[in-house]
């Protein structure tokens, strides 16, 4: 297969009315899946979606948002998986910027497209599905689309267009939309992790929002093309979580941003061990977190590296590489940590993330409407990820930062994701966001935004000296804020420019201010 569609209507014919999706109490076959999602693209084609026609999709984790992206892909037309976040001028930004002819959304979304549905005028068709109290009066239910026939719709995709477009999660800026074609996507990964690391009968579990790739490609379409069962949440739930695992037997669930930690976090229970999981793929697991993560829940963890707008480049830590680190690149692949001007950093220091470019075409990442963007991702013959590392004497590769969360304080470049880190281990600390806020002198002091575990206490002076004796003096925080939560995506990932928009309130406490003494 070279679709997204192909790949539905292969395991349809291959698997029939075997089990695929498991949500809550619904059980929907590889082949009813299929015949849903013939239902809504006929459905498309009657209101006059076609070829090149994007449609974009509004909705929670669910059996129709499936469907309507599938549709979609058989139409030949393109998805626009739409952060359900959104509000207000960003949701007009993606609706228009994708230039959407079609929404479909459900009832919790329906009132932020309502409010910003007179500003994206191209979008013809607003389609809902739930119990809405009150449609808008051109707006048409779901119903009314899968009643439709559910034979094959005769449009046929071409490679070179546009199949999905996949937003990044904008938190420095406006999201940049991430082109994928018909027939672009490259399902050797796929054929990977079926072989290394899934068994046959295995349940895929993910609670990742559909919108991002990793929800998407990495369990959803792994499971079309391995024939695993795949079970899904709607969100994210700590104190939930476990129960589902077991409910619906999961063999295997990807990790992204703080679940780990704040999985580690939640109080023990005698029954931690007690859960059929055996394979966690996960994203920048903190070294701290991982070992015990392991024991306490009896699992392993393999960790992973790589991006929608990162060209295909990937790291892994299959188990062969110590904890805490990306791993290697696949055979035949060569990555390195430069400097600002190109120059290869020395094991153990800081710097941007490069690939060795084999195949300029085939690694082009395109923004739509963003040639800049798209070009310079790509420069003397390397591919710049736009993410800083580090790598040891033996070659590993660890994460250290997004380089635009960077922080620089006196000439040093601190790392958010080591304050975070660091902070995190606190036993009162639930999870902390680092950022850098103006200084007086010049360049940037170091905030820190924490959230306390639900009943503890923790003074700053106490958090600092805990800091102060793990991390190099000129990382310590000068600030710390207190919150209930920090603002994140879907996707677990914080919005630091939320915080930093936020910056130093009357609230803050400055150590500065306040001078703490701490052990020499």
């Amino acid at each position: 297969m070279t679709t997204f569609a192909e790949l539905l209507e292969q395991s349809a014919r291959d698997r029939g009315e075997e089990d695929f999706l498991l949500f809550g109490a619904e059980r929907i076959s590889y082949a009813e899946l299929d015949r849903r999602a013939n239902r809504f693209a006929n459905g498309l084609v009657a209101l006059g979606i076609g070829p090149g026609d994007g449609v974009a999709i509004i909705m929670a984790n669910s059996p129709t948002w499936l469907a309507a992206f599938f549709a979609t892909q058989k139409l030949g037309a393109y998805a626009v998986p739409v952060n359900v976040a959104l509000r207000g001028e960003g949701l007009a930004y993606v609706l228009t910027h994708s230039e959407s002819q079609a929404i479909v959304a459900d009832a919790e979304s329906l009132p932020a497209v309502v409010a910003v549905r007179g500003n994206v005028p191209r979008a013809r068709y607003l389609i809902v599905d739930g119990g809405a109290p009150a449609l808008p009066s051109d707006a048409l239910p779901v119903a009314r689309l899968m009643a439709a026939s559910d034979a094959r719709p005769a449009a046929v995709a071409q490679p070179d267009t546009t199949a999905v477009l996949l937003y990044t999660s904008g938190t420095t800026g406006l999201p940049k939309a991430v082109v994928m074609r018909h027939g672009g996507f490259n399902f050797a990964g796929l054929a990977f992790f079926a072989q290394v690391a899934y068994r046959p009968g295995d349940i895929l579990y993910t609670c990742l929002p559909l919108f991002h790739a990793n929800a998407l490609f990495l369990t959803t379409m792994q499971g079309l093309y391995g024939g695993f069962r795949v079970a899904l949440s709607q969100r994210f739930s700590a104190s939930r979580f476990w129960d589902d695992i077991r409910r619906y037997g999961v063999n295997s669930f990807n990790a992204l941003g703080a679940m780990i930690p704040i999985l580690l976090k939640q109080p023990p229970r005698p029954d931690d061990r007690d859960n059929p999981v055996r394979l966690v793929f996960s994203a920048a697991t903190p070294a701290w977190a991982w070992e015990e993560f392991e024991r306490r829940f009896d699992l392993t963890i393999w960790e992973g590296y790589g991006a929608v707008d990162g060209g295909g480049f990937m790291l892994f830590n299959l188990g062969n590489g110590p904890k805490g680190s990306m791993g290697l690149p696949p055979p035949g692949t060569e990555a390195r940590v430069v400097d600002d001007d190109g120059a290869e950093c020395p094991p153990g220091e800081v710097g941007e993330l490069v690939f060795k470019v084999d195949d300029p075409a085939a690694r082009r990442v395109t923004y739509l409407k963003n040639d800049e963007a798209s070009n310079a991702k790509i420069r003397d013959g390397w591919f710049y990820t736009g993410d800083l590392a580090r790598r040891d004497a033996e070659g590993f590769f660890y994460f250290a930062d997004r380089k635009s969360d960077s922080i620089r304080y006196r000439g040093e470049n601190i790392s958010s994701f080591e304050v975070e880190k660091i902070v995190n281990q606190h036993p009162a600390v639930l999870e902390s966001a680092a950022f850098g806020v103006p200084s007086e002198l010049g360049e940037d002091d170091v905030m820190v935004v924490v959230v306390r575990r639900p009943g503890a206490t923790l003074d700053p002076a106490e958090l600092i000296a805990f800091c102060t004796e793990r991390m190099a003096r000129f990382m310590v925080p000068r600030y710390i804020d207190w919150r209930d939560e920090i603002p994140k995506t879907e996707t677990h990932r914080v919005q630091k420019a939320v915080l930093k928009r936020a910056g130093v309130t009357a609230t803050t406490w400055d150590r500065e201010a306040r001078p703490v003494r701490v052990a020499p």
